[in-house]
């Protein structure tokens, strides 16, 4: 999900013409939607994995850059050791509640933080605390795809059901808060951002969750529980905006990088499933969803 107005406002004359931006945005996602759901419902696992990694990686760069790493070297260094991770977490097929379970408290920690949450630019130097965090960040969603794809029953269908889940949640959240939002959510990160536009998508959500409920004949209880499972996936997964957002403003940058013209980088495109896959796929492990 996109960040909305993440830095301070650029010279209009050398700005992109809004209809050239739009252009851009629309190519973009000509290719990138037909990839995504080709690559959930015609690869296998591992082809998936391979696919989903290749796109952590390209995140991993970014989030080199987000965290002081200004050489080419140590950013290349960094987009290697998580391929490193990944590689011995496929190999090692590790239970995936032993690494999704500490990303989930880690974004329940930020969110308790965010209130808190002052923006102050980052020194000209590495932050080392949060350099290695993106181990964390990055791999838990890829463990949480993979998993879900693999070890599900239609687990394809869920990968893009969850992909589905996020679109729709933004999208709600965007036109409802647009037309109504008047309270910010969290101003000094995400002006866009109201409440009303999150009471949106966690509305969105939950209808779209028990229509889904009723269609498969799945009992109240359980309809329910997949129903409160939908609304912390959306809450988490504004904080991992939030979280996007935060890091990019303390380096004075509106977008985490250009590798998909007209959406930003990487990280802009995959900030909120960086926090809402853990917490769904791991919620469905609990429940008792999977296969």
């Amino acid at each position: 999900m996109p960040s909305v107005a993440e830095a301070p406002v650029s010279n209009p004359a050398v700005s992109p013409a809004p209809n050239n931006a739009l252009r851009e945005r629309l190519l973009t996602s000509a290719w990138l939607i037909p990839a995504v759901v080709g690559a959930v419902l015609l690869l296998p696992t591992a082809g998936f994995a391979v696919f989903v990694g290749f796109f952590m990686l390209l995140a991993a760069w970014e989030w080199g850059a987000l965290t002081g790493v200004e050489r080419w070297a140590p950013r290349a260094a960094t987009v290697a050791a998580l391929a490193l991770f990944l590689l011995l977490l496929w190999l090692s097929r590790a239970q995936p509640v032993f690494l999704l379970a500490p990303a989930v408290v880690w974004w329940l920690g930020f969110a308790a933080a965010l209130p808190r949450l002052h923006v102050h630019p980052a020194a000209a130097r590495i932050d080392r605390l949060l350099l290695p965090l993106g181990g964390l960040v990055l791999a838990a969603p890829w463990v949480a795809l993979v998993h879900l794809h693999e070890d599900f029953a239609h687990g394809p269908l869920l990968v893009l059901g969850l992909i589905a889940l996020i679109s729709l949640a933004d999208t709600a959240a965007f036109f409802a808060g647009s037309r109504f939002g008047r309270r910010k959510l969290a101003p000094r990160l995400s002006p866009g951002k109201t409440w009303v536009g999150l009471y949106a998508a966690l509305a969105a959500v939950s209808i779209a969750l028990l229509v889904t409920g009723v269609l498969l004949g799945l009992s109240p209880g359980a309809t329910l529980a997949l129903m409160l499972l939908g609304a912390v996936t959306v809450a988490l997964s504004v904080v991992g905006d939030l979280f996007e957002s935060w890091l990019k403003r303390r380096r004075g940058c509106k977008d985490s990088g250009n590798l998909l013209p007209g959406h930003g980088g990487v990280l802009d495109r995959i900030d909120s499933m960086t926090a809402a896959g853990p917490v769904f796929v791991l919620g469905l492990i609990w429940l008792g969803f999977s296969a």
